[in-house]
């Protein structure tokens, strides 16, 4: 009865080990992948495109705003009455509401500096899909290695769901059909590959 009793718990133990290194396996991939795009491929700063000197300068009209390549809000301002509801004596002396504006200084840096970071997500994006379509063909390629097998797998699509997120807001629609439609096709090829041998 004891033998029985140890046996199961060594398999559960064994299990649940199997498990642990599965998920390490999937996180550390996915760390490695996302760690050497960024060490190879540097990302897109915003203080490259708009110097802490634009943004930290006062610009009192539109003139010097758009001439910085900021853009000119207007805002109307109207003076405010006292708490009696009468109006002040600025409000009586000065009946028209003033105009007034703020600027916003880096609107043409932050446009090149977004298109910047659009194409720059684009292509890691395309990395990730890569690594992790490879990962899971080396995951159904071992899989006589279960573990190995399993956390290659499994870390290919984590790569895959990164990579997604990471861009498809920004994604036109037929690059998000043409990118899908590749993974899938070459995902069909090794299942159906591996399940005939």
């Amino acid at each position: 009865m004891e033998n029985t009793t140890e046996l199961a718990s060594k398999t559960k133990t064994k299990r649940i080990l199997k498990w642990a290194l599965i998920v390490a396996m999937v996180i550390v991939l996915n760390l490695f992948f996302n760690y050497t795009v960024s060490l190879l491929y540097k990302a897109p700063v915003f203080e490259t495109f708009c110097p802490v000197e634009l943004t930290n300068k006062a610009y009192v009209n539109k003139e010097q705003c758009v001439t910085a390549g900021g853009m000119w809000n207007e805002t109307t301002v109207y003076p405010m009455p006292t708490e009696d509801g009468r109006p002040t004596k600025a409000i009586i002396a000065q009946p028209q509401p003033q105009v007034t504006g703020y600027c916003d200084a880096t609107y043409t840096c932050q446009k090149a500096f977004q298109e910047a970071t659009s194409v720059y997500d684009r292509n890691v994006f395309m990395v990730l899909v890569g690594l992790g379509v490879i990962s899971i063909g080396l995951g159904v390629w071992l899989s006589a290695i279960s573990v190995v097998s399993l956390g290659l797998s499994f870390g290919g699509v984590l790569s895959l769901i990164i990579g997604s997120m990471r861009y498809w807001s920004d994604m036109q629609d037929w690059l998000r059909v043409a990118v899908l439609a590749a993974a899938l096709a070459v995902l069909i090829w090794i299942g159906v590959k591996k399940i005939k041998e």
